[in-house]
Formats: C-alpha cells, structure tokens, sequence
C-alpha cells in the first residue's frame, strides 16, 4: 500500500512538472501540451498500471482545463470545442492507459507461465536424475522445494505410509489432511494459505502433496499445481517400477546362485564319491583279499569320506556367507601353518600339480576365524589350479610383518585381462574368456573377499599374461570381529 501511495505522489508530481514547464519556462500552445499530458500518462501506465494512470489522466485533464484552455485560470470552458478536445483527451488518455496496462499485465502473465514451464521441465530431469543413495521420495521432495522456491513440501505416499518433508519452514499439523487427499484426490487450501491436493496415477490416488509458497505469493496457477502433480505421480511410480526390477534382480540372482552352488557341489563331490565307492565296490567284490589291502581300501574310504563332508561344509558355509552376515570367531593362528592345512586338504584337486609353500623368516601369528581364513585361501587357491596350465607350479608366499601378513598365492596361466580385473570380485561373475576353459560359479573370489573384509583385511589381484598373484593381507593385531 505504501508503495502505491507513493507511485501516485510521483505521478501528480509529474502533472505538475509538464504544466510547470509548458506554462512559465517552455510556452507552448495547447494541443501540444495536451500531448505531453497523453505522452506522461502511457508512461505511467506501462511503468506502474492502470490505478496511477487513471489517477494521471484525471489530474491532467484537470490540470489542461485550468492552466491551458480559456478561460485560463478556471475549471470553466468558454468554446464548445474544447469541451470536445477536453473529453477526447480524458478518454484517449483512460482507454490508453488501459490498453498499456493491459499489455503489461498480459506481458508478465507470458513471463511468470514461461518460468513455471522452465521449473516443470527442470523438476522433469531432476527426476530422471534422482539416484539411489536415499529414498526416492525424499529426494522428490527436496529437488520440488528447491526448484520451485517452496517454504515447505509434504508428501505423503499411500503404499507405504510414510511423510517426507522439505524446505526450511516447519510444516506441522497436515497430516490428516493430507491422508485425506491421498484417498479422495482433494485439491483445497488450508486456512494457513498452504495448497494441499491429491496426486493421482491415472484415476487412482496414491498420495497427497502440500506445497506452500515463498514470500507473499499464496496462488498457484492449477495448470501449473496439476503438472507438479503429475509429476510426482510419474517420479513415485518410476520409483516403484525400480523397486519392483532390483526384486526381479535378485529373485533371478538367487536362483543363479542356487543353480550354480548345485553345479559347483555336483562336480566337487562326484571325485571323492567316486573314490569311495570304488573302495568299497572292491571290498564286497573280493572279502577274501588280504587284511592288509582290505584295511588300505578302508584307509581310502575313510579319508575320502572325511573330504566329503570338508566339501559339504564349505558347501554349506558358501551358501551362509551369500545370504547372511559374516560371524567371525577371532582366535590366535599361524598363518603358514593354516595355508599348509589348506594344501593337505585339497590334496585330491592338486592331484600331480606342485605347489611350493614359501615363508618369511618373520613371525606369520595371526587373529583369524581358522576355519573362515581356511575357507578364504582354499577360494583363491582353487581358482589358481583351475585357471594355469596342468604342468605349471603355483607358489604360496606366506610373510609376516609390522603392518600384517601377507598370504599371496601366484599362477602361471594367460592372466586376467586389464578391463575383467576390477570385476572379478562380483558375485558370479565370470570372465568371458575363462567361461569354457573350466567349470565354476563365480561365488569363490567373491566369498573369499567378503572373508577377508570381514577381518579387517584386504585381497587383490596382480595379473598380466602368464602371472596372476592374489595377496590376502591379514592384520596381526586386530581383535575385532565384523557381524
């Protein structure tokens, strides 16, 4: 109000100013002067609005009559003519000031509907560019807030029930208003100015939205509040429709990993169940035979046995380790004599194959879970012998030292491509390359790395053609067990 108060003062000054000038310092003749007045009150007009230019014309019409047409110096007109000239004057003057005012209206209507367009197709990417490190409907809200310029955003969404909120003022007390949108699809006002609608996935709500504006603006144009809708609805369920993919995902990835643990125990336990039923196949087909080849068949099926239930463990405890946390039972080791152990009980796998065990002359003492670390060394040696050639050597590297010990086990196969090594550690992944050379699950790197973090530890890899050497470092002095 104060502002228009003193538009109007400034306006009647500039009356007052064009008859100063055209009746003492620049004489001019009345149908000049009467342009002057016309010319001042578009001015106004454009400027300000209709209010002021009106308010202009009147004071010059007023002004022309007293200063400029004869009688001068009287609100009196003594020639008819003038009367015309005065009248004519009045309404060009209005109509004109309409006119302009008009056009400027219409003017910053096309500005304020080209800005909400540019804030609709920023908050349409936005959207697109949402990314997964917290809820999708927080970030919804936030980018909404932020793009718009809102006070404060409510969303609350049906399926889950929960209410996100942004922008920096407190936005208390809609709750029930807002549940009450996301089941009816409302659109209304709250007495505290703040819009409030229901968001619609074609005819069907799904959640309630409350915006309230910056600063003294209390509207919304309802093209623009209906496209924010929409919006919200398309960003809520694209949401959904990710949610609903990464479920897909894993139900197919579960299966995959069903579908491979069968494979990989099929094949490890079919050589030791051939073994032992060779044995005993032997014994019931000759019982006669000497007590001394009787008790080395017994010997066999006995310690195959033992590796089958080794192979039935791991089995168990790979499936447990891809489906549930890490529980690590710390007790002091050494660490070459657990790779030793490792070697011993893969005996049948290493067949002929020579596997050198080399130590430091540090101590290898370590803080591990025995028989996870065992599990973990068993992963990295078995997919060395799967992937060198039969008559090559693998070399195990035990060495102790201040900051750990390392365990590096090393091959002499082709080696793993440069652009294959930074994935070799996903779950069942295999390299496209190494896929028909031997048969396996993609589980076994990936568990023994889960192993390893579990302990504080770190694996990796260091592979070029014809040497691939994975170093699992263990910390010496870490108590501390991961769950």
């Amino acid at each position: 109000m104060g502002q228009r108060i003193l538009r109007l003062l400034l306006a009647l000054a500039g009356v007052g100013l064009v008859t100063f000038i055209g009746f003492n310092l620049v004489p001019v003749n009345p149908t000049t002067i009467g342009f002057v007045y016309l010319l001042l009150v578009l001015v106004v007009a454009t400027s300000w609005g209709f209010l002021e230019a009106a308010v202009t014309s009147v004071a010059a019409t007023l002004t022309f009559n007293f200063s400029f047409l004869p009688p001068v110096g009287q609100f009196t007109i003594a020639d008819p003519e003038n009367w015309v000239a005065l009248f004519s004057f009045l309404t060009t003057s209005l109509i004109a000031s309409r006119l302009s005012a008009e056009a400027k209206r219409r003017a910053l209507d096309a500005v304020q509907r080209q800005q909400d367009l540019e804030r609709l197709y920023t908050f349409s990417r936005a959207i697109l560019l949402i990314d997964g490190k917290e809820p999708f409907p927080k970030q919804l809200v936030q980018k909404l807030a932020e793009i718009f310029e809102m006070s404060s955003v409510v969303l609350y969404e049906r399926r889950t029930e929960e209410f996100y909120r942004a922008g920096p003022l407190e936005s208390d007390g809609l709750d029930d208003q807002l549940r009450d949108a996301a089941l009816h699809g409302t659109s209304f006002t709250d007495a505290r100015q703040r819009l409030i609608t229901g968001v619609r996935l074609g005819a069907q709500p799904i959640a309630g939205l409350a915006l309230q504006l910056a600063g003294v603006e209390t509207q919304m144009p309802d093209a623009v509040l209906q496209g924010i809708a929409n919006l919200v609805a398309i960003g809520l369920e694209r949401a959904r429709a990710q949610d609903l993919t990464s479920q897909i995902e894993v139900a197919r990835k579960s299966e995959q990993l069903r579908a491979s643990l069968l494979d990989a125990m099929a094949h490890e336990f079919k050589t030791p169940l051939t073994t032992v039923m060779a044995a005993t196949t032997a014994l019931l087909a000759n019982p006669d035979q000497p007590a001394e080849a009787r008790l080395g068949l017994l010997k066999i099926a006995d310690e195959e046995t033992k590796h089958l239930d080794e192979l039935i463990t791991d089995a168990v405890e790979i499936g447990r380790l891809d489906t549930a946390s890490i529980q690590v039972e710390m007790e002091p080791a050494g660490a070459e004599e657990i790779v030793r152990e490792v070697v011993s009980s893969m005996r049948n796998q290493i067949d002929d194959r020579e596997v050198v065990v080399i130590c430091g002359g540090s101590p290898t003492a370590v803080c591990v879970d025995r028989r996870l670390i065992r599990l973990a060394i068993k992963q990295v040696l078995d997919n060395a012998l799967k992937y060198s050639p039969a008559g090559s050597a693998v070399t195990i590297t035990v060495r102790g030292g201040d900051a750990g010990v390392a365990v590096a086990i090393t091959d002499h196969g082709k080696g793993i491509p440069a652009g294959e090594q930074s994935r070799i550690f996903e779950r069942l992944y295999r390299s496209p390359s190494a896929q028909n050379q031997t048969t396996g699950s993609g589980l076994g790197l990936n568990i023994a790395q889960n192993i390893v973090r579990a302990h504080h530890g770190e694996l990796t890899v260091n592979s070029q053609p014809g040497e691939t050497t994975f170093c699992m470092t263990l910390p010496t002095n870490d108590t501390r067990g991961r769950t």
